[in-house]
């Protein structure tokens, strides 16, 4: 069994590839470098390093989290991706159960800290037992115990369980250094700070939990997976900035489509493209595709495909709580900018005959009414009307 696996949960990036009881290549940077300009580089010298064929692997694994939003993100979109483009199962892996895993066969305590700032981290409690059975009775073969699964909790929180438990504890992870002076203050048991070599995310860690899982069946499809935050962290920050927060236009990336996505499946319905055509679509050299972002948060899409100089407009969409305020005029007038530079010197794009407000949008634009085609849409059954935007009109 060939598994992928990446991490982007925390301050390492992380990408590993094991087959069976191999690891065939494992690279990893914690560095001031954002995951975005680390990861795709990552696999591909992985790639060229090994000889790697894409379509051996049997499995992508991915930190399933908490941890950082945005490299979870990351992660998530380039896992999913892959999983998409090969056509090949998701494994995904909860960031604490890897990170503990750094530490098989160790019978203490483990307890992995993440932080996550104000003043708590992201942790769980672990131990690893032997298995009864065993063909060899002098090889000792080793199961995770979670005491604790994963959650977010203060710093004082976490000490009391471990003092509760009263057994000498593992110590990893980047909470560690940050709230070192605590732990030492408020601990009354005995315990490990684990060293360099081991104490952070690490991908082969990930991968091998992550082949546990897919011989137990814990596989899923790319379209079904996001990513555990364990805290509206995110949501906290937009609700403070929500007065003095700006709308920010720009060319859709790889972790967007999660999010994109979701906001034409709520606009949609049915109708809405999925993951895997959003991604094929807005990747192509033809096409060009915006999202209006918003707080961290994806509030607008759209696109455009140049067809010999003719742009066909897909995937409008804005959400709910964003509309009558400008934004999908602001954003349509962009795309058509870009288009014009792609080289479009005319566009064409379908709307239902009822939605009004469209209609006036496109109009406003410039989009003149030149036919309709029964019956286009279901979910309701609704007429399609034909607007084109030609070179010169105003």
């Amino acid at each position: 069994m060939k598994i992928l696996a990446l991490d982007t949960s925390g301050l390492v990036c992380t990408v590993a590839v094991t087959e069976d009881d191999r690891l065939l290549a494992e690279f990893s940077i914690q560095h001031k470098i954002t995951h975005s300009e680390l990861l795709l580089p990552m696999m591909e010298q992985i790639k060229d390093r090994i000889s790697l064929d894409m379509g051996s692997i049997d499995a992508i694994a991915v930190s399933a989290g908490p941890g950082s939003f945005t490299g979870l993100r990351i992660g998530a979109a380039t896992a999913k991706g892959l999983c998409l483009a090969l056509n090949k199962p998701l494994v995904a892996v909860p960031t604490l159960d890897a990170l503990a895993y750094n530490m098989y066969g160790n019978d203490n305590i483990v307890c992995p800290m993440m932080d996550a700032r104000r003043s708590q981290v992201y942790t769980g409690i672990y131990t690893f037992v032997p298995e009864k059975e065993n063909e060899n009775q002098h090889e000792l073969k080793y199961r995770m115990k979670t005491i604790m699964p994963q959650a977010a909790l203060s710093v004082e929180a976490i000490a009391e369980k471990l003092n509760e438990i009263g057994k000498t504890v593992i110590l990893l992870g980047d909470g560690i250094p940050v709230y070192r002076d605590k732990l030492d203050e408020l601990l009354k048991v005995n315990y490990v700070i684990v060293p360099a070599l081991s104490n952070r995310q690490r991908a082969a860690s990930l991968a091998v939990l992550a082949g546990i899982y897919f011989r137990e069946g814990k596989s899923q499809d790319a379209d079904s997976f996001s990513p555990e935050y364990l805290r509206a962290s995110q949501a906290e920050r937009e609700a403070k900035e929500k007065k003095r927060a700006q709308v920010k236009i720009r060319a859709i990336s790889a972790e967007d489509i999660t999010e994109a996505a979701a906001l034409e499946k709520e606009n949609l319905g049915s109708e809405a493209w999925t993951e895997k055509q959003l991604l094929e679509m807005s990747t192509r050299d033809d096409s060009v595709y915006l999202v209006a972002e918003k707080s961290g948060r994806i509030v607008g899409l759209c696109g455009v495909q140049n067809v010999s100089g003719e742009g066909e407009i897909f995937n409008v969409s804005v959400a709910r709580d964003c509309r009558k305020n400008g934004l999908a005029f602001e954003m349509l007038t962009e795309l058509l900018k870009k288009g014009e530079e792609a080289g479009c010197h005319s566009y064409t794009l379908e709307v239902r005959e009822g939605n009004t407000p469209a209609r006036k949008l496109y109009e406003k634009l410039g989009f003149v009414n030149e036919g309709v085609r029964p019956g286009l849409y279901d979910n309701p059954k609704e007429d399609a009307v034909i607007y084109w935007k030609r070179k010169g009109t105003e």
